[in-house]
């Protein structure tokens, strides 16, 4: 309790910042303003008490928000359906942190989590065009993009005039008022007394309930199964990478170390509870997680507060929260996806290697056009492929003579012994490459391959060995191994079919050329 006035006044401030982004999130996906909040209130209060990051603020955020609108497109009037998706998804979140997966999210290679997050940004983006100009909403960017001529003929000026000047205010609010007010409430509240006061003829966020919600348990349709499942899966990753990204922030900015497994624990548990209340799910949120520790919030009741806060929101303000107009929170979501884009790349996009620039553009298009979660697994594919390739290229193999052994006159026409030096990794990557020089050596009668300096050696590797073993046999040519010991380990438990028993292997260069 220490750090209870910092904690209040994070929390607080952090619920401020919420409420508009929350009920804009809402909308954005389809289920609704009170959906967010009741995601906000609950993922809030419980990925807070259970979590692993004590200043992490958790809800609604903008990749969760676009799965969950695609989800509630596949299961239309299917509420049963979305929410099962939303519980499995927590489900799935407990089980990465019961498996301790949480920590190789960290090596997810940075052009692919640049591409994806400046996807989902200009997804974001897209999807607000209609909003923003006071027309329905299309559920997809392709839709979205196809009907751009006719979206654009019914354009209501009233819901324009308000949407754009909320995304002057979100743009251009000076650093002072901002540090005092935040932009997003500032633009909500004018935005909203200015449409009221002139009777704006646009649509509004509508009746919210001012009570509790009521707890439903969702039932898994089998007939569904595989869409549920994969749905669910492709929310639990994002939601996991959402979450953990914002942890590094959030260790970064107070010098602290998160728990990554017992974070994505209590992610899981909050978005389970989310599902039973009719909530949309959520991750960790950078910006509110930042706009908390800067206001002091450090343990874990800034994040209850800040779900508390919420709470009293919906119960004694939702009357006024209902006039809020569509066209407000789209100017909101228009700046969150300004944010979201990835300026960080994007600066140095033309000095970056070529690799790294084919992995974020293939990654930023699937994610805009096909599929997040095949946008992540291509991305993280094509890097690991160019990668493997990169160190397959860089393994250097060093063909002499005889070496080491004095008063030996030999030449490289008429040496009888070969040694090949082996540099670097040899494994699945470079074993193909290995099996090509070793063609350029049939014409001696000793071979020496020399892996001293192999610091990594896996079972692609033994194979070939063991292949070129046989393949030298026939042809006549002896053949010994100078490896470490603990390859040398590894070559014995793995020799089922005893084809290194009838090979010299020693630990030593200088052993073999003086024994061979």
């Amino acid at each position: 309790m220490s750090n209870l006035k910092g904690d209040f006044f994070g929390g607080l401030t952090a619920a401020i910042i919420a409420l508009p982004l929350a009920l804009a999130f809402g909308v954005a996906s389809g289920a609704g303003a009170v959906a967010g909040l009741y995601g906000a209130i609950v993922l809030g209060f419980f990925a807070s008490l259970f979590g692993g990051t004590s200043s992490q603020i958790s809800g609604p955020t903008g990749p969760m928000t676009v799965v969950m609108a695609s989800t509630i497109t596949v299961f239309h009037n299917d509420l049963k359906a979305v929410m099962c998706v939303v519980f499995l998804s927590g489900v799935f979140q407990i089980l990465f942190g019961v498996l301790k997966i949480g920590k190789f999210v960290r090596y997810i290679p940075y052009p692919v989590i640049s591409g994806f997050m400046s996807g989902i940004g200009i997804i974001i983006i897209i999807l607000q065009i209609n909003p923003f100009i006071g027309v329905d909403s299309q559920s997809s960017v392709i839709g979205t993009i196809s009907h751009l001529s006719d979206t654009f003929s019914s354009i209501n000026y009233k819901a324009l005039f308000l949407s754009t000047f909320t995304l002057i205010i979100m743009l251009g609010t000076p650093k002072k008022i901002a540090n005092v007010v935040p932009p997003a409430l500032l633009a909500l509240t004018t935005m909203t007394i200015l449409s009221i006061v002139f009777n704006f003829d646009i649509k509004t966020i509508g009746e919210i309930p001012t009570s509790l919600p009521s707890f439903s348990f969702p039932s898994f349709d089998f007939s569904n199964g595989k869409d549920i499942i994969m749905l669910a899966i492709t929310l639990a990753l994002l939601g996991t990478i959402d979450t953990l990204l914002t942890s590094l922030v959030a260790d970064s900015i107070t010098k602290t170390k998160h728990n990554s497994n017992k974070e994505l624990i209590g992610q899981g548990i909050g978005n389970t509870l989310v599902s039973l209340v009719g909530g949309i799910p959520g991750a960790g949120a950078t910006m509110r997680t930042v706009i908390n520790v800067k206001s002091g919030g450090r343990t874990k009741l800034s994040g209850i507060i800040h779900a508390i806060v919420l709470l009293l929101i919906v119960l004694f303000l939702a009357p006024i929260a209902s006039k809020i107009p569509l066209a407000v929170l789209a100017g909101i979501l228009m700046k969150v996806g300004l944010d979201i884009l990835d300026y960080k790349f994007l600066k140095v996009a033309r000095f970056a290697p070529k690799n790294d620039m084919i992995v974020m553009v293939i990654v930023f298009l699937l994610t805009v056009f096909v599929d997040l979660i095949m946008a992540v697994g291509v991305g993280i594919t094509l890097a690991s492929l160019l990668i493997v390739y990169r160190i397959s290229k860089e393994a250097n193999l060093k063909i002499s003579l005889e070496k080491n052994i004095e008063n030996k006159d030999v030449n490289q026409e008429n040496s009888k012994i070969r040694v090949l030096d082996i540099n670097g990794a040899f494994f699945f990557g470079s074993a193909s490459f290995f099996e090509e020089e070793i063609n350029k050596l049939l014409d001696t009668e000793k071979l020496i391959i020399n892996c001293t300096n192999v610091p990594f050696m896996d079972i692609s590797a033994i194979f070939t060995l063991e292949e070129l073993i046989l393949k030298l046999k026939d042809l006549g040519i002896d053949i010994c191994l100078v490896l470490r010991k603990r390859h040398i380990n590894k070559i014995e438990a793995l020799d089922k079919t005893n084809i290194f028993k009838d090979v010299n292997i020693y630990e030593k260069l200088q052993e073999a050329l003086d024994k061979e």
